[in-house]
């Protein structure tokens, strides 16, 4: 005869929660990637001189999607302001029409190549990389490799004479993207590393100084937590196709983090989803406002785009009722439509949650500032659920599956 008998946990203080995160700390090595000292990195790069106009990167989920937020989010104002150095491709998919369509787009004989994978062992990427290997030859003067120290990655990478970055083995792949594997690529692309380190270094230390946003995260992660078996589906409406990128981390950083199994074998997970405005203002808001109330919405807008494009002030035949919106800023339209949607979501449908996050311009710093921010507030969720935010053990199950399907054909 088996008795087992589970109490539910008590609802913990905010305090109670504070210092478990506080003492995370000692083992969890992401909270520390802010307070880098990059200048021996920098000196390596700079040493090694690649002259390649272009870098693809191979990689995949945590190797690539943070790294493609922040260039995503940047580059367009690199190139205008003429401070892009390098053109970066990411090699993520083993579709072999995107693989090769990528390709297409490359001087394969002007492209630095970077392999990052934290195993090494990364089917993903390793096939990619033995395709690419077969195109081009590459060698230390073609090839950059970041994973951890005693990887089998690693241990090609010295064999054939190719430098090698280290991934902390306390940094988990989906919180790396301020560690060697965002870093390495994007110095490299000509972004300022330090300002964004310095953004992410402003929310650590006003969370962990108990400053403005002490008590901001931990309520919103405890209405997340409170709120989780009715409002268990999270959407971000970001206001700007320059955080695409962004979003898609931002799925992978919370689903793979907060689908769990916790200390009471209870299912856990709250379901992440990322939109972009305008565009989906004309699809997904109306779920949102007349749909099943199972969502919250954080609005994500950036108040200073520094571009001054109008919509041009002349009229159409048949349109000349649209003439009001002649001389318009389109930065200002795009956040008169941010405004808009969160107004009629705000006064008319009381019952959703939501929330807004003002970015206040295009920089390095403030991408640094949203990235730590999600990634701070994933960790408290994960405290209020009684989770291990940190494995991943579904996703190993299904690369077991794939690793012994290949064996056997």
């Amino acid at each position: 005869m088996k008795n087992n008998l589970y109490y539910p946990f008590v609802s913990l203080s905010d305090e109670d929660i504070f210092s478990e995160i506080k003492k995370e700390r000692e083992d969890i090595g992401y909270y520390s990637l802010p307070y880098a000292d990059t200048s021996n990195m920098k000196a390596r790069l700079d040493n090694l001189d690649f002259k390649q106009k272009q870098i693809a990167i191979i990689g995949i989920g945590g190797s690539t999607l943070g790294t493609f937020a922040i260039y995503n989010f940047l580059k367009y104002n690199k190139q205008r302001n003429k401070t892009l150095k390098k053109e970066l491709f990411f090699f993520e998919s083993t579709d072999p029409i995107n693989l090769n369509g990528t390709i297409s787009q490359l001087n394969l004989e002007d492209t630095l190549f970077i392999v990052i994978s934290k195993s090494g062992t990364t089917i993903e990427t390793v096939s990619i990389f033995k395709y690419l290997s077969s195109l081009v030859k590459m060698n230390s003067q073609n090839l950059l490799v970041i994973t951890e120290d005693d990887s089998k990655l690693n241990s090609f990478a010295y064999t054939n004479g190719i430098s090698t970055f280290e991934i902390p083995k306390n940094v988990g792949g989906r919180f790396s993207v301020l560690s060697n594997v965002g870093l390495v690529p994007l110095y490299l692309a000509g972004f300022d590393i330090d300002e964004l380190l310095k953004g992410a270094r402003k929310i650590s230390t006003s969370f962990f100084e108990q400053n403005e946003l002490y008590n901001q995260l931990l309520k919103k992660a405890r209405t997340y937590y409170e709120y989780k078996d009715v409002y268990n589906i999270n959407a971000i409406f970001s206001y700007s196709q320059l955080l695409e990128g962004f979003n898609k981390w931002y799925i992978q950083l919370w689903g793979e983090s907060l689908g769990k199994i916790d200390a009471n074998h209870t299912n856990q997970g709250l379901t992440p989803i990322g939109l972009l405005g305008p565009v989906d203002q004309h699809s997904f808001l109306q779920l949102i406002v007349e749909g099943k109330r199972d969502k919250t919405v954080t609005f994500i807008k950036i108040k200073d785009f520094k571009d001054d494009t109008k919509i041009a002030p002349i009229s159409l035949q048949g349109l000349e009722e649209l003439d009001y919106i002649n001389g318009l800023n389109f930065k200002e339209l795009i956040n008169l439509q941010a405004d808009a949607t969160i107004a009629s979501v705000k006064e008319y449908k009381k019952d959703i949650p939501i929330d807004l996050i003002e970015i206040e311009e295009i920089s390095e710093f403030e991408i640094g500032k949203l990235l730590f921010y999600y990634e701070l507030l994933t960790s408290i969720v994960g405290k209020f659920l009684r989770i291990n935010t940190y494995d991943q053990p579904g996703v190993e199950g299904g690369k077991i599956i794939l690793k012994k399907m290949l064996q056997e054909k």
